[in-house]
């Protein structure tokens, strides 16, 4: 046998071995999910810190065929992605790319029928993105359903103890209530839902999916079955707003995501809160008109370091085309055009993965949203925002602006100091600086990050390694 052939061999082999055997970094190795002490974050129950990093696959379950199933999976996996979140049901009732239904009569669900029935294919969707260390957030039915009164509170309790059963013992599970809707639209379903699957599932969290501009503490801050809250920041620029009498938020604030942080902790107890639906990438500004410029890759960026440094327990990205997974021969949903398979190239897609690694390279419980840090502030874009822990601090700057910095809001006499580029994640080091007020101007070509960290603790030492990308 020659040489070339025996290292193909050997390498098929190799793979082979990885996808039979179990591995031991997938996150559930390290037990469930579960809320930090400070309730602030999420961690597994032997203490590793979980920094949510979502991507948006709404309907994944009824567009794709296996083998995009696996595909669109392997990239999200390869992207820094750990939880996907999808419509269980979109429909009632919904039916999967193979033409068969979720459901038979009145909330009949249909027996096993071989490898392409409705909850057959879920349940691969599910296997897949196990093998790749990915959550599946399941939003159980969407709120459009329940608005329009397709499910009673009894049909609700029925399809929760089918979900239950049926998923409770996998790894992989983050359960989603709502869709898009306020929780004041039939609570009595929700709660009906919610309770009858977390009597059954005590190991996986839940949340609940709020309407745009809303945080779902607004109606469930004292839920005992929701164990972190949601917030959808939405799709609007500032000055759009909407038509209602009942708008959640101040006038020409549509872009401030970070303010529902601080708006969801207002209530108690304390909860981590994520972004669930910030702006999409590639989706129309306000969402519902198509000669609207679209959102593009430094305005996720924004979103997404907005928000977590506001002290979110992660980020969840949405992609116009993936979101729905449009592909020619398909009616497109908010003047999509790109197909999802090219879409998984877009430069936001690739780029939140940046964010992730830096939050994990540095201490995680401690850390907390501090605006103090920044002298001279800004507002709206130039809004520099500010998160430090005892020993470092982060301040991201959008728009390149001159930033002073207040560095003795951490420990040390003096502090390394790198830029980081949102965009590619690329270190540069500034320099070692013992003065405690620093003026900095990035001259950057593109949104990034100042990182201060006490030059004599184990922080610094170690940092650089473990966020530099590959």
């Amino acid at each position: 046998m020659n040489t070339t052939l025996q290292r193909h061999l050997l390498t098929a082999l190799l793979l082979l071995t990885a996808l039979l055997s179990p591995a031991a970094d997938l996150p559930w190795a390290h037990g469930p999910l579960s809320v930090s002490a400070n309730g602030r974050f999420l961690q597994h129950t032997d203490g590793t810190p979980f920094f949510l990093l979502g991507e948006t696959a709404w309907l994944m379950p009824q567009r794709l065929n296996r083998d995009e199933v696996q595909h669109y999976l392997q990239c999200c996996a390869e992207a820094g992605y750990n939880m996907v979140q999808v419509q269980v049901l979109n429909d009632v009732p919904s039916f999967n790319v193979y033409g068969q239904p979720s459901m038979l009569g009145d909330w009949q669900f249909p027996p096993a029928d071989g490898r392409y029935g409705y909850w057959e294919h879920m349940d691969y969707i599910i296997s897949q993105a196990e093998q790749r260390g990915i959550y599946i957030g399941m939003v159980c039915i969407w709120g459009s359903q329940v608005k329009a009164g397709r499910i009673s509170a009894d049909q609700a309790r029925r399809y929760g103890q089918f979900l239950a059963r049926r998923y409770a013992g996998r790894p992989n599970i983050i359960w989603l209530m709502g869709g898009d809707i306020q929780g004041d639209l039939h609570p009595d379903v929700w709660q009906a839902l919610a309770t009858t699957i977390k009597a059954a599932d005590r190991q996986h969290l839940m949340t609940f999916h709020p309407r745009g501009r809303y945080t779902s503490a607004r109606w469930w801050a004292a839920a005992d079955w929701i164990d972190f809250h949601c917030y959808q920041s939405g799709h609007r620029r500032y000055g759009q707003r909407m038509d209602s009498k009942d708008y959640p938020i101040p006038d020409n604030t549509e872009e401030d995501s970070w303010m529902y942080v601080d708006s969801t902790w207002a209530y108690r107890p304390v909860k981590p809160v994520i972004d669930d639906e910030p702006i999409y990438e590639g989706i129309p500004q306000g969402l519902h008109g198509a000669d609207e410029p679209l959102w593009t890759a430094d305005h996720v960026r924004r979103y997404a370091y907005w928000n977590v440094f506001a002290g979110a327990c992660g980020h969840t990205y949405g992609n116009n085309a993936i979101m729905q997974f449009y592909r020619p021969g398909l009616p497109p949903a908010y003047a999509c055009r790109t197909p999802w398979y090219e879409a998984l190239r877009d430069p936001g897609f690739l780029q939140m993965q940046h964010l992730k690694r830096l939050m994990l390279a540095l201490p995680y419980f401690d850390r907390v949203p501090d605006q103090s840090v920044v002298l001279d502030n800004g507002t709206r874009y130039d809004r520099l925002a500010a998160t430090r822990g005892r020993d470092y601090l982060l301040v991201y700057n959008f728009t390149g602006r001159d930033m002073r910095i207040d560095l003795s809001r951490i420990s040390g006499r003096q502090r390394k100091v790198w830029w980081m580029n949102a965009a590619d994640g690329q270190l540069t080091f500034l320099g070692v600086y013992a003065q405690d007020t620093l003026t900095f101007r990035p001259h950057a070509v593109a949104d990034g990050v100042l990182i201060a960290i006490d030059a004599d603790s184990p922080t610094s030492a170690k940092f650089a390694a473990a966020v530099q990308p590959d």
